[in-house]
């Protein structure tokens, strides 16, 4: 059943009518998660899940001064919003045009539901810079942004440049930044964070961990890169 099916209306309502208030407000996480999430279904993860992306996806879009159609679009495609679901994912957007305030807070909120899941954080900003490179341009208020909510996240900033790597230019083309090694780095390690990277994104773990199926294709297309990488920093080494 998709996610929207398991939302249903319920969450809609959360999500455009008067609580949203102060969902885009400093209260946001509070509300949605401490009491929301709650009414939505026993904290179903899934649900967590995509209601924090559409919070955050919501803030990240106004970054840059201006939620454009190819954001909304890129949200809607990678979730697979239904047809009948458009219009609500729409109007939360057109709210969320009024400014970032209050995203800070809810940065912290997902990350203290989600502190001994550092890889579901991850998903999550996978899925902000997907949106980020929706017009195949990472607008320096858009990075700064996402920088910032990865730092609320707990990741370090060679850690945020491993998950940039995965989705932007010219860092995708450095096998050593998409698996978050140092140049310097001996075998052993570099084959440590690659079979890390390939367990925490293969489509049984994001499953798994509850995130949503029509989340997957984007970890497929990182593990993807992330072969590439060691492939290609295996042949460099001339390592079998």
């Amino acid at each position: 059943m998709s996610i929207w099916g398991k939302i249903g209306g319920g969450a809609a309502g959360l999500l455009v009518g008067g609580p949203l208030g102060a969902a885009l407000g400093l209260v946001a996480g509070h509300y949605l998660f401490d009491r929301g999430v709650e009414a939505l279904g026993g904290g179903d993860p899934g649900i967590a899940f995509t209601i924090a992306m559409i919070g955050l996806a919501a803030k990240m879009a106004k970054a840059d001064g201006v939620v454009t159609e190819e954001e909304i679009g890129a949200f809607e495609r990678i979730f697979r919003v239904p047809p009948e679901e458009q219009v609500t994912v729409r109007r939360f957007f057109d709210l969320a045009r009024q400014d970032t305030a209050g995203f800070e807070a809810y940065a912290q909120q997902i990350a203290r539901m989600y502190a001994a899941q550092p890889a579901v954080l991850e998903d999550i900003l996978d899925g902000l810079f997907e949106i980020a490179a929706a017009d195949a341009v990472l607008h320096p208020d858009e990075e700064a942004f996402l920088e910032h909510v990865a730092e609320i996240f707990g990741f370090s900033p060679g850690e945020f440049r491993r998950i940039r790597a995965s989705h932007f230019a010219p860092d995708a083309a450095d096998p050593y930044m998409v698996l978050g090694v140092g140049y310097e780095a001996d075998n052993d390690e570099i084959r440590r964070s690659y079979y890390r990277l390939v367990r925490e994104n293969h489509p049984d773990s994001l499953i798994a961990r509850g995130v949503p199926e029509e989340f997957v294709k984007i970890a497929t297309d990182k593990l993807a890169a992330i072969n590439g990488a060691y492939e290609k920093i295996l042949k460099e080494r001339g390592v079998n």
